[in-house]
């Protein structure tokens, strides 16, 4: 151990036992005082210099008690002072050491439940019958740009489309389509033709890769592709890049799948607003696509992409595959590596397809999964896609409450009434969608999500996870760069989360290890639950690790009442006339091959992954 470490470690030691000697070893305040400290540093400073604070006085302990919630006598608060300095002078000693986003913390974080097995022989993978692509191989430009990727893959193995003519068609599409949508940062045009071009040898050759050979793709703009600008959305990030590829575009290239863009995302994975403006749904181009995955699920819905990438924390592929009409997997934790992937909150990222159906989701869910060497959380578990499972023998259940039919106040104001009309308005698709699963034969469980748990509660883990990844952008100054700056963004967001002691960011954790086991205690008695979009079940399985399946549920009708704000781009212009609803199922840990399965059945009965929006 060298003298340096050595010295901080005794450092801690002490603190520590100064904290314990007043009674405050459990409390917020020392990491609130920490970070108010931290604010009066000299940013104009430089060298050796830079990491210089203000010297800690009874003054600053007493604000930081405030905030804490604690009363210190001016006795304690002397005691405190310097095993509070030796403390953060070892914080100072730390960040010098200038951590890259890509280096992860030394924990990892699994949802498995203790007991639980995981199925981990691979077996070949079982897709669907060769689809009648005859009409689609003579449709032009409109009909192929919506093909699934099933479709495609059956035009290119039958040599009746090729990739090139396929890309070429994509990139069109995405150059005309950009300015109305704002979905690229980056178009890949040498690389993609290049990639198309030895696709089509391959397949000449017999030297068939599998369905995704050949099919045109785009990257949300936080994995990196070696030779490009890697930007996560962010102003300051602009020309960023890397030397190395995402372990998802490795796996992606060797499947013979072929990168056209990269797709725009929110800024450092928040909401549609990017350095280059707000990308938006083609449903309603006035209306935000939905984030973070933005770019990715307006491309996609609106016909520029076979497939894309998206990444979800808590509701950024959810949202945008709802808003934007497509189809979205959110697999379980741990199931994809991140490894070449921005890191938001090493704890609940996950990287998943958004597509236009839920088998493509699967097969490109079949080329990306599974153990790297490098990402230590993936688990070795199995991804067995089978389109003809017998998802009848699934135990399926829904939340009622979620379901029913909302309530308004006699006495309710003009805009409650509204927001009623609305809400009563779209579960008439909630509906719809409980009596389609009883005409195929499932017998529908009502449910509740586990109560007292506090899901909303634990959420300051993420904010906390993500203020680390991004410590220095803030210590810096330069998140003044990010272009949302409001009370809600991540330049606040990150200052605010400095407050939140390791103490309480450990009990939260605590607190989700409850939740865990609450949650699989619900997946014991069922294997599918089925729920609307949104709700508490979004941010609860988002911190359970569990996976979820997106699908489109039909588009509003021109009687839908109009969204709270219709101003182009406003963040409440959601919803309203023409435009797609969603409906989401969920599966237990590691159980997504079966649960696309039975969100496949459902699709196939419904149909509303086949609806698009008009273009032109």
């Amino acid at each position: 151990m060298s003298e340096q470490v050595f010295s901080a470690a005794t450092s801690r030691r002490r603190f520590l036992g100064v904290c314990s000697a007043v009674g405050l070893g459990q409390t917020l305040l020392p990491g609130v005082l920490f970070g108010m400290a931290a604010q009066t540093q000299n940013a104009a400073a430089t060298g050796a210099e830079a990491h210089v604070m203000a010297k800690i006085t009874p003054e600053m302990i007493d604000a930081a008690a405030a905030i804490a919630g604690v009363s210190l006598t001016a006795e304690q608060k002397t005691m405190m002072l310097e095993g509070l300095t030796k403390q953060r002078n070892s914080v100072a000693v730390i960040r010098t050491m200038k951590i890259p986003n890509s280096v992860a913390p030394a924990f990892v974080f699994d949802p498995v439940p203790a007991g639980m097995m995981l199925e981990t022989e691979r077996r070949p993978m079982g897709m669907s019958a060769a689809p009648n692509v005859a009409a689609l191989a003579s449709a032009g430009s409109d009909g192929l740009a919506f093909a699934s990727v099933r479709e495609l893959a059956e035009l290119v193995k039958t040599h009746k489309v090729t990739s090139v003519a396929l890309t070429k068609m994509y990139l069109e599409r995405l150059k005309k389509y950009d300015p109305r949508l704002h979905f690229v940062i980056t178009l890949m045009e040498e690389r993609a033709l290049t990639s198309a071009a030895a696709a089509d040898k391959e397949i000449a050759a017999g030297k068939y890769r599998g369905p995704l050979h050949g099919i045109p793709w785009g990257a949300k703009d936080l994995l990196a592709v070696r030779g490009y600008p890697t930007t996560w959305g962010a102003g300051g990030f602009e020309t960023q890049s890397f030397n190395y590829d995402a372990t998802v575009v490795e796996r992606l290239d060797a499947a013979g799948a072929v990168l056209v863009a990269k797709m725009s995302m929110g800024a450092l994975a928040s909401g549609p607003i990017w350095f280059g403006g707000m990308t938006r749904s083609p449903w309603n181009a006035k209306q935000p696509s939905g984030g973070s995955s933005a770019g990715s699920a307006s491309a996609v819905g609106a016909g520029c992409l076979g497939f894309a990438i998206g990444t979800e924390t808590l509701g950024s592929i959810s949202s945008p595959s709802t808003r934007c009409g497509a189809t979205g997997l959110r697999p379980t934790f741990g199931f994809v590596p991140r490894t070449g992937a921005m890191a938001l909150t090493w704890t609940m990222d996950k990287i998943g397809p958004i597509c236009r159906s839920v088998e493509d989701c699967a097969l490109v869910m079949n080329a990306i999964y599974g153990k790297d060497g490098k990402d230590r959380s993936v688990q070795n578990a199995a991804f067995n896609w089978d389109a003809e499972f017998d998802w009848k023998k699934l135990r399926v259940g829904y939340l009622k409450d979620e379901f029913d039919a909302p309530t308004v106040s006699a006495n309710a104001t003009e805009d409650e009434k509204r927001g009623f009309a609305r809400r009563a308005y779209d579960a008439r698709f909630g509906t719809n969608a409980l009596e389609a699963l009883r005409k195929m034969g499932v017998n529908l469980l009502s449910m509740k999500m586990p109560a007292g748990y506090h899901f909303g509660d634990i959420t300051p883990v993420l904010e906390a996870e993500a203020a680390a990844a991004f410590d220095e952008l803030t210590r810096s100054g330069r998140d003044a760069l990010l272009t949302e700056q409001g009370p809600q963004e991540w330049p606040n967001v990150f200052r605010v989360a400095r407050f939140y002691s390791a103490v309480d960011y450990i009990q939260a954790q605590r607190a989700r290890t409850l939740a865990m086991d609450a949650m699989a205690k619900i997946f014991a008695d069922v294997d599918v639950i089925v729920t609307p979009s949104n709700g508490a079940q979004l941010t609860a399985t988002n911190l359970t690790g569990h996976p979820a399946v997106i699908v489109p549920n039909g588009v509003r009708g021109e009687d839908a009442p109009l969204p709270d704000h219709t101003g182009d781009g406003h963040p409440e212009n959601v919803g309203g006339p023409g435009t797609p609803v969603s409906l989401t199922f969920l599966g237990g840990l590691y159980s997504d091959a079966r649960l696309a399965a039975f969100a496949r059945a459902y699709q196939e009965t419904t149909g509303f992954h086949r609806m698009h929006p008009k273009m032109d």
